[in-house]
């Protein structure tokens, strides 16, 4: 009997700046959702799931009612790449949960099962790496689609086959009005292409828009010298100032240029010490050092981001200019784009 290849690290997209047209790469491309979740590779045998994530970690555990659902919706042998996400909202006006599903991620088994129940996972399938003994991650991604396609006829929620198509200016309206549920932006896949675990041969675009924000305090670099990352916030319609995000990945002599840049601004106590302050710890790394440096809030910077999950910006956003023409009392939520609502039961139809 063959081997079921798994774990697989999975195959990977890099970023472009708008959806390609579908004659931009050889063979042609397959446009579809770009899925805001963790993403996972699952494998049925012999009776048994097991879900890896991007990391080869296993999740299996933390999703008891996925492993359920996909036992009984996948066959009994093959290996399936796909997104897990939490739906959340009245049906008619659903939008995908990335903080309820980072919840799941918790180290206690009654509180998994907890939470299993009150915020139950779904599984939105979009490759086909292995059926029965075909390894099939040699063959186009044409293919591979197919396959998958005729095995999601009988798919029933909580696992879901991911809508593509060859339309590029679908794929485009796509990216309008899919935000609107909670997704990530499009994903633009080459026909042509094997499977190719760990390389980015994929096309993802994704939102890009800006905001003015104030900077809080900034923490020290791991290596104990420089800035490792800015901390950020917006002013709230109370006018109370709220953090919402960072700024890291700065090269090393910019890291230490800005100790000196930022050093009029740093809050100091009577012996002329650094105040300190402390952000919220990370479910996912509770051991890390959540203290930082406390600024006055007067300096502005003009960042790039992607979009919003509540209100924290989504992702680690960019750098784009200090703006000292700003006043900090002006960077307020109002100025942030907010998407129209889109139900998420359309998106996955």
């Amino acid at each position: 009997m063959t081997d079921l290849p798994f774990p697989v690290q999975p195959m990977l997209a890099k970023a472009v700046d708008a959806v390609p047209e579908p004659d931009s790469t050889p063979g042609g491309l397959l446009y579809e959702p770009k899925w805001d979740g963790f993403r996972a590779i699952v494998k049925i045998e012999d009776g048994t799931c097991e879900i890896g994530s991007r990391g080869s970690k296993m999740l299996t555990r933390y999703f008891p009612e996925l492993v359920e659902a996909l036992l009984e919706n996948l066959p009994a042998r093959c290996v399936v790449d796909g997104e897990i996400v939490v739906r959340r909202g009245e049906p008619g006006a659903e939008r995908l949960d990335w903080e309820a599903l980072s919840q799941r991620i918790h180290p206690a088994e009654s509180r998994v099962r907890l939470l299993a129940g009150q915020t139950p996972s779904s599984f939105v399938a979009f490759d086909l790496l292995a059926t029965g003994d075909d390894d099939l991650t040699g063959l186009p991604f044409s293919e591979r689609r197919r396959a998958l396609a005729v095995l999601g006829k009988s798919f029933s929620a909580p696992v879901h086959l991911s809508q593509v198509t060859p339309d590029v200016a679908l794929a485009r309206r796509w990216l309008v009005e899919f935000e609107g549920a909670g997704l990530d932006g499009v994903v633009a896949k080459p026909l042509a292409a094997p499977y190719e675990p760990n390389k980015r041969r994929m096309l993802k675009v994704k939102h890009h828009r800006s905001a003015d924000t104030v900077v809080l305090g900034y923490r020290v670099h791991k290596s104990g010298r420089g800035v490792g990352s800015l901390l950020l916030g917006l002013y709230d319609d109370d006018g109370e100032l709220r953090n919402v995000g960072g700024i890291s990945a700065f090269p090393d002599a910019r890291r230490l240029e800005l100790v000196e840049e930022l050093d009029a601004d740093v809050m100091r106590n009577d012996d002329g010490e650094p105040e300190l302050g402390e952000t919220d710890r990370s479910r996912f790394a509770s051991a890390r050092d959540v203290s930082y440096i406390r600024l006055y809030p007067r300096r502005v910077v003009e960042v790039r981001y992607d979009q919003m999950e509540g209100s924290r910006f989504r992702h680690t956003v960019q750098f784009d200019r200090w703006r000292p023409d700003r006043e900090a009392r002006s960077c307020t939520f109002e100025q942030l784009e907010i998407p129209a609502a889109y139900d998420l039961s359309e998106v996955l139809a």
